[in-house]
């Protein structure tokens, strides 16, 4: 039996800072199988985004087993973020 997903404590502050910048954002934090936390969809742009809690310590920040394997077999956009700014920023960057 599969386990609930851990939500990141930061999430909630991320997605509200996304979509006052104006993008779509799914939550996808319970697809599980390493997917990504976030779908998120921004002038044209499809970026996932995996949310660590940049308030914990490196260690406890790291990528799952899961998560690297699906990062690595994804074609698309695809980044790790630990904070609302960090987010917004990387939209903005294009």
């Amino acid at each position: 039996m599969r386990r609930a997903a851990r939500v990141d404590e930061n999430q909630r502050q991320i997605v509200a800072a996304l979509r006052q910048l104006g993008a779509s954002v799914a939550i996808t934090s319970t697809t599980g199988q390493g997917f990504p936390d976030i779908c998120c969809g921004f002038r044209g742009r499809n970026v996932l985004f995996e949310i660590k809690d940049g308030n914990k310590p490196p260690s406890r920040r790291k990528l799952t087993p899961d998560q690297i394997e699906f990062h690595a077999a994804w074609k698309g956009e695809i980044a790790v973020i630990t904070s609302a700014t960090e987010a917004v920023d990387y939209l903005l960057r294009g």
